[in-house]
């Protein structure tokens, strides 16, 4: 079965200060078979693309309260009475805060949440498969399980 794609291109606005902001063209990615983290690429003015991944979660989340520590941190606001998404990444190249469409990251996430919906993501990894695989025996595992040491007690009669 081949994984389910769900992507999007938006125009994202890099905060440079409360005044200013440039447009960082991107794109949202998510993957059924990668069914825990979102994906997003800036085309920014550099030989290679930036890539980003972080939660699923984080991000569903934080289109309605603040949340996330440390490198990734998401939140609601509005700016010019607009509905926004404020991403603010961080690395040891920089810190990035970015803002996103609130209407067009719920809509691609709502996609990817019909694609694979909450709580059911584990299956899609197909853990349960891998385990029971390795958890099955296997006619070594029955040499195995035998006595593999020779009894210390001698049976001729010393």
């Amino acid at each position: 079965m081949h994984p389910t794609v769900v992507e999007r291109e938006l125009e994202l606005r890099l905060v440079l200060s409360p005044e200013r902001s440039i447009p960082v063209p991107a794109r949202l990615a998510y993957r059924s078979d990668d069914p825990f983290a979102v994906h997003i690429t800036f085309h920014i003015n550099s030989e290679q693309p930036v890539d980003w991944t972080f939660a699923r979660e984080l991000l569903v989340e934080g289109v309605f309260r603040p949340c996330g520590h440390g490198d990734v941190r998401v939140w609601p606001t509005k700016v010019d009475g607009r509905g926004v998404v404020l991403i603010a990444l961080s690395s040891p190249a920089g810190d990035a805060l970015l803002e996103a469409p609130a209407a067009q990251v719920s809509a691609w996430l709502e996609r990817t949440l019909r694609a694979v919906p909450p709580g059911t993501e584990a299956e899609r990894l197909g853990l349960d498969d891998v385990l029971a695989d390795l958890l099955t025996p296997t006619p070594a595992d029955d040499l195995w399980l035998r006595d593999p040491w020779l009894s210390d007690e001698s049976t001729d009669g010393e």
